[in-house]
């Protein structure tokens, strides 16, 4: 597409001057959804779970050209649909070449730019603006200034120019002007001081405002766009009301509400296409993860008010897969197949992400990511194999059977001990594996089976991961500890 590069160029192309005085950057959100709403298309490419709740309410605000503000806890995308925003943008927007706040060509605001066109005329150069050049974005922090967002003199521009500091032309222009003519995103809205907020309803508003006491005018285009956490407005500061009062859509997001919704979520987000050996996931592991992310968020050792980020799921989903290849590559396996293992390897991805309340700090993150993992491969484990029979392998351990499920053995000899226990290899059919899988396939979903066991107390399993009967479980977790006492040998606590 050949794009016109001067404004005598421009006024005989599509970019009518009729339309790009009226149709401003509202106006060019609300014509594209349109299109894409009759079109049947999706609004948004890669939201999950938001069809019915969210997606609906953006819509609302599009159409009805809103400033609006997502609420939400961590981990909720609401900077992704902020981002995502830029698809209803044009593919081109034509700007005055050069011009720091990519002044409209029929209708500039900035003196260098109305200086120009009056010079050159229909040879002023024209450049273009694509969707992600017209998306600005700026994480509020206490320390932001008036001067970061909307701008400042600059004394240097005016000693080299010889201007006077009252000049238009020394003004220094903070990163709303700069997205002028697009989309400007303020993330955690309040953190930023009061004072700073005043400041951006006010140019919001009337499009005026006060740079060291100089008057300047500026009849930005902008589409406002907030996002903020609804305990912020207690713990770290607050929404001024004016500023509150002139946005115009309050939309709440949330977590999946599904557990297909956050493996969906999870399937899409998780970097699982390594560039080493085959990779399979089975499904029981993608639910199991998911599962203690929904267990998280329902335990009352866990502060819900923080919230489990999706990031929870997505980041352990990764470093299980990265504990299965690092057992592949040591031990010469062909496909990287994780198991429950390699969960609990992945508990550095879980604790880091929770916050707890008094009685988790008490009881410590290892504990309570341990329970979360046991009551997520409960869970899991149920859908599977809710009404099987597993008494044949139960007994097996019930006589005396032992064994050891390191994560760092080779499929093969850990399927060579399997095959001893009765009734196992029928029951794996449940989950999809057949006797003539893959020795990786076949012990993941084994270990998947004898940890569902564990999980419900019907078997036992020691720290060292070897399964055992319950009995015998319970007798080495009462185990009297012992205490070296010097000169006298070793003697029980009493």
């Amino acid at each position: 597409m050949n794009l016109p590069t001067t404004l005598g160029e421009l006024r005989k192309s599509e970019f009518s001057e009729q339309r790009l005085r009226t149709r401003r950057v509202k106006d060019e959100l609300r014509d594209n959804l349109i299109a894409r709403l009759r079109a049947n298309e999706p609004v948004f490419q890669g939201i999950v779970g938001y069809d019915d709740t969210v997606v609906p309410q953006i819509v609302n605000a599009v159409l009805s050209r809103h400033n609006f503000i997502l609420l939400g806890l961590r981990g909720q995308a609401k900077s992704r649909i902020l981002r995502a925003l830029t698809g209803l943008l044009d593919a081109h927007l034509p700007y005055v070449q050069g011009c720091e706040i990519h002044d409209n060509p029929y209708e500039p605001i900035c003196r260098r730019c109305r200086t120009l066109i009056a010079e050159k005329g229909d040879a002023t150069p024209i450049a273009y603006l694509t969707p992600d050049n017209r998306y600005v974005e700026k994480l509020a922090t206490p320390d932001v200034t008036v001067a970061d967002l909307v701008g400042d003199i600059d004394p240097i521009k005016a000693a080299r120019g010889g201007l006077d500091l009252a000049s238009e032309l020394t003004i220094h222009y903070g990163l709303l002007p700069r997205a002028n003519r697009g989309i400007f995103a303020i993330n955690e809205l309040p953190d930023l001081a009061g004072k700073i907020q005043v400041a951006l309803f006010n140019i919001m508003q009337e499009g005026d405002v006060q740079i060291k006491g100089y008057p300047v005018r500026l009849n930005l285009d902008v589409a406002l766009l907030f996002s903020a956490n609804p305990e912020d407005y207690t713990a770290r500061g607050k929404i001024v009301t004016p500023l509150k009062d002139r946005i115009g859509s309050e939309i709440r997001t949330h977590y999946a509400g599904t557990l297909e919704e956050g493996i969906a979520i999870t399937q899409q987000e998780a970097w699982a296409e390594r560039n080493g050996h085959a990779l399979h996931v089975p499904q029981y592991i993608r639910e199991i993860v998911e599962q203690i992310a929904f267990g998280a968020r329902e335990d009352k050792r866990v502060d819900r008010r923080s919230g489990v980020s999706q990031r929870l799921p997505i980041s352990t989903m990764e470093n299980v897969i990265s504990n299965a290849e690092r057992r592949a590559l040591r031990n010469g396996e062909t496909t990287v197949v994780p198991r429950v293992g390699d969960i609990y390897s992945a508990m550095p991805s879980i604790t880091g992400k929770l916050e707890l309340e008094y009685e988790g700090e008490l009881r410590g993150a290892d504990t309570v990511v341990r329970d979360l993992i046991r009551l997520a491969v409960a869970r899991t484990f149920d859908t599977y194999f809710k009404d099987a029979n597993m008494q044949q392998i139960t007994q097996w351990f019930d006589l005396g059977g032992q064994l050891k499920f390191s994560d760092t053995a080779p499929s093969a000899e850990l399927l060579e001990g399997l095959k001893s226990i009765q009734g196992l290899a029928e029951k794996l059919n449940s989950v999809g594996v057949k006797a003539k899988d893959k020795a990786e396939v076949l012990v993941s979903a084994a270990e998947f089976l004898l940890e569902g066991l564990y999980a419900h107390k019907r078997i036992g399993r020691t720290e060292e991961r070897v399964f055992t009967a319950p009995e015998k479980q319970r007798r080495i977790e009462k185990a009297p500890e012992r205490e070296e006492f010097p000169g006298r040998g070793r003697r029980p606590y009493n």
